[in-house]
């Protein structure tokens, strides 16, 4: 028999937790200053003509929701989970002026994937964001969706790393979520956009996601190195599968 949902708590995560959390985190994150080492570059790419799927750490999401919400960053279309938590989470982005497909590696993700293929598809200047390492890991391990979203929008791959030294380090989620303290400088790296190409063999396609995996990982080690933020476990899970085929293209809803 299937458990009673809450109404209490399902009121207070949808119609109270929003707006205080966000007020709360907006009054955290306006404290923080931004250091983007390739500025120019980032900018040029947010503006120019062609769509950019943002490639990030979920442990580094609260660092880099803030930076991506101003508007002379570009407008972006970002998932969140279809769970009680994640209703709060995706009303709380909203709030912040993003677009949200709800979604996740364990449910909804391949819907929510191809609403934000079409959003995309439809909207010339709507950018969109994904953690490479989907809603509930394994830590650090790049999965598949990403690459099919940017394969299906034509979109550049692009690397975010984020930074700060000084920051909480939430132990027992399972990514290690990092959030900057108050004050707190919070330094951002973007990489080299990667192409993806649109007919990828299985062997070109794990070729790629190495290659997304590999560089966000060393941009982090490099810039943690940089700015003096250290944590005792290590960016990557350790003993984990060789790769994720979450939202492989293959058995995947077609956008039209």
């Amino acid at each position: 028999m299937p458990k009673r949902r809450k109404p209490i708590r399902r009121f207070v995560l949808r119609y109270v937790a929003p707006p205080v959390v966000a007020h709360l985190y907006r009054r955290l994150a306006s404290s923080w200053r931004y250091v983007n080492l390739r500025e120019a570059e980032f900018t040029r790419l947010v503006l120019g003509d062609r769509p950019v799927v943002g490639a990030f750490l979920h442990a580094r999401t609260f660092q880099l929701l803030h930076y991506f919400s101003h508007p002379a960053r570009g407008r972006w279309i970002l998932m969140c989970s279809q769970s009680r938590d994640g209703e709060a989470m995706a009303q709380v982005e909203e709030r912040l002026g993003f677009r949200v497909a709800r979604g996740s590696s364990g449910k909804g993700g391949a819907r929510a994937l191809v609403e934000m293929i079409k959003a995309q598809r439809r909207e010339p200047g709507l950018h969109s964001c994904l953690a490479i390492d989907g809603s509930r890991g394994p830590r650090g391990i790049a999965q598949l969706g990403i690459l099919t979203l940017a394969q299906k929008t034509g979109a550049l791959l692009l690397p975010v790393a984020a930074s700060a030294p000084a920051a909480w380090i939430w132990q027992k989620s399972w990514d290690r979520t990092v959030v900057p303290k108050r004050g707190a400088q919070v330094t951002i790296l973007p990489g080299e956009p990667i192409e993806v190409p649109r007919n990828l063999d299985a062997t070109g396609t794990e070729g790629v996601r190495l290659e997304l995996e590999r560089s966000l990982l060393a941009m982090h080690a490099e810039l943690d190195a940089q700015v003096g933020f250290a944590d005792t476990l290590p960016l990557q899970a350790l003993a984990v599968p060789a790769a994720s085929a979450t939202f492989s293209t293959a058995g995947e809803p077609r956008p039209t």
